[in-house]
């Protein structure tokens, strides 16, 4: 008996953790991955980006002291300074993904022309000038360990590094070259040794400075006045054999409120596809967060008066006019009214294959202003409206766009037979068609910044609905001419730091 008992309490132990585990599992609103088309490329934008990066670098002087037997001197001192890297090329250069590990970078037969300043002291001599110094055979791999940091930084780390110079030839230049370039050669063995204690060291130093400007990358991002949205990485990079997976949180929160909404997301599985650089799938999740943020900081509360309804809703259709007409006729109204639209929950998001809908539900209100300057309430009633969601990228920008489905409403069935209530329905329908909508959409015509790493732009782009959640396929374009900063665009005031944020107004 005692031993049945503990195997019970064993078992309940084991199922208790499982729900633990499961209770605890957070799943990302934005997955992105990279795969090995983007990795290739990667190699091509990335030999003009450290052309450009080695160009303008400070290379440190190269000191050291050799003996020449052969001209019978004890020592000879040199020093290359200002040292400039005038061209290079590394024509065998790949990336490559290390499941579980990281990304493995390789070069080899690489080649490097570089100008400086020499001077060297003897017992005998002493003087100073210029060479040139041409590198071949160049050789390095090492592996880029991504992770993520506790605030959802993404990190870099360099592990493996092993780098080589295997041939050095150096030119002098001056009166006395010939003489100089005599006893040349003997001076590139400890060049070499030299310089190939230093390559590892360098190149730890730049991935650690690459880290150092990652950690300091905006997670925390302002949309607008009534939200901000977290992109942070929820987990450690996802590593296989030929693509990336990184997992962002996606969520959207009221400026003055980071708590999660009272839903969580579900999981999600991109396709394995591999024709683009990049895919990004946005869950049905990232849309219900700024739905819900949006609700419950009144941004879908509008008011619109006379004036505004005349300039606003008379350019859209020629028949509002006669749509404002017949409200008048209906109320008998001589004096100014207002209309008021407000949504009564958080929007309704659905994404279906091919089918991204929002059913807002809300009230409409119309009033009267009085003498007194004061508001009465001529009608209220509460409606749904069904709209469908048009996907489009737009260089560095999602738009989305409404257009309306279905309009109804909410009254009990038996009064839906009523003609002044269906004549009513059909104006309030009009109205929303030609005046509400077109204001929406002007202003989502701002679109949501993707976020793009510096000086990266998205091409051949194409979205797609899916069950769930939306899939962003593109491929990417290095721009040298970009001036944009590796961020969402406009949003750069804000940054995260100890679980902190502060915060500009966006453009």
């Amino acid at each position: 008996m005692p031993t049945k008992i503990v195997h019970i309490l064993w078992g309940c132990f084991l199922l208790w953790n499982l729900y633990i585990s499961s209770a605890q599992t957070i799943y990302p609103g934005i997955k992105a991955r990279a795969t090995q088309r983007a990795l290739d490329y990667g190699v091509q934008a990335g030999m003009k980006m450290i052309e450009q990066m080695v160009r303008a670098r400070n290379i440190p002087a190269l000191k050291g002291s050799e003996t020449l037997e052969f001209l019978k001197v004890d020592y000879v001192n040199y020093n290359f300074s200002n040292i400039k890297i005038n061209a290079f090329s590394f024509p065998n250069t790949s990336l490559a993904f290390v499941p579980g590990v990281g990304i493995k970078a390789r070069t080899n037969h690489g080649t490097t022309n570089i100008s400086t300043n020499w001077e060297v002291k003897s017992p005998l001599f002493q003087d100073t000038g210029a060479a040139d110094l041409f590198l071949s055979g160049i050789y390095f791999t090492g592996i880029l360990i991504l992770a993520r940091n506790n605030f959802g930084h993404p990190t870099l780390e360099l592990q493996d590094c092993y780098a080589q110079v295997s041939h050095a030839h150096v030119s002098f230049s001056g009166e006395l070259s010939v003489l100089y370039n005599s006893f040349a050669e003997p001076m590139e063995k400890p060049i070499l040794k030299n310089l190939n204690e230093m390559l590892c060291p360098m190149i730890t130093n730049e991935v650690d400075a690459l880290n150092t400007n990652l950690s300091m990358l905006e997670v925390l991002t302002k949309i607008d006045n009534y939200t901000v949205l977290d992109y942070s990485l929820i987990s450690s990079p996802e590593i296989t054999e030929n693509y990336i997976d990184l997992d962002l949180k996606g969520t959207f929160y009221p400026p003055e409120n980071l708590t999660d909404p009272p839903f969580s997301p579900v999981p999600f599985v991109l396709p394995e596809h591999s024709d683009s650089m990049l895919y990004v799938g946005i869950s049905e999740y990232f849309f219900k967060s700024a739905s819900f943020a949006y609700f419950i900081t009144g941004a879908f509360d509008f008011t619109f008066s006379t004036k505004e309804i005349s300039s606003h809703l008379f350019r859209n259709s020629q028949g509002i006019g006669n749509v404002l007409s017949r409200i008048a006729d209906i109320y008998i109204l001589s004096q100014p009214f207002m209309v008021r639209i407000m949504a009564t929950e958080p929007p309704v998001i659905s994404l279906l294959p091919s089918n991204f809908t929002l059913d807002i539900p809300a009230s409409i209100v119309i009033l009267t202003e009085t003498e007194n300057s004061t508001a009465e309430t001529i009608v209220s009633m509460d409606f749904v409206a069904s709209t469908r969601v048009g996907l489009v990228i737009l260089g560095q920008k999602l738009i989305c766009s409404l257009s309306l489905n279905r309009f109804r409403l909410s009254l009990p069935e038996s009064n839906r037979s009523n003609i002044e209530v269906l004549r009513f329905e059909n104006i309030l329908s009009s109205i929303l068609h030609f005046g509400i909508l077109p204001l929406a959409n002007a202003k989502l015509q701002q679109g949501f910044a993707l976020p793009n790493p510096h000086k990266i732009s998205f091409v051949n782009s194409d979205v797609e609905v899916l069950e769930h959640f939306i899939l962003i396929s593109t491929d990417l374009k290095y721009e040298t001419s970009l001036k944009q900063q590796p961020s969402f665009h406009g949003w750069e005031g804000l940054n995260l730091i100890s679980g902190q944020w502060r915060g500009k107004s966006a453009p």
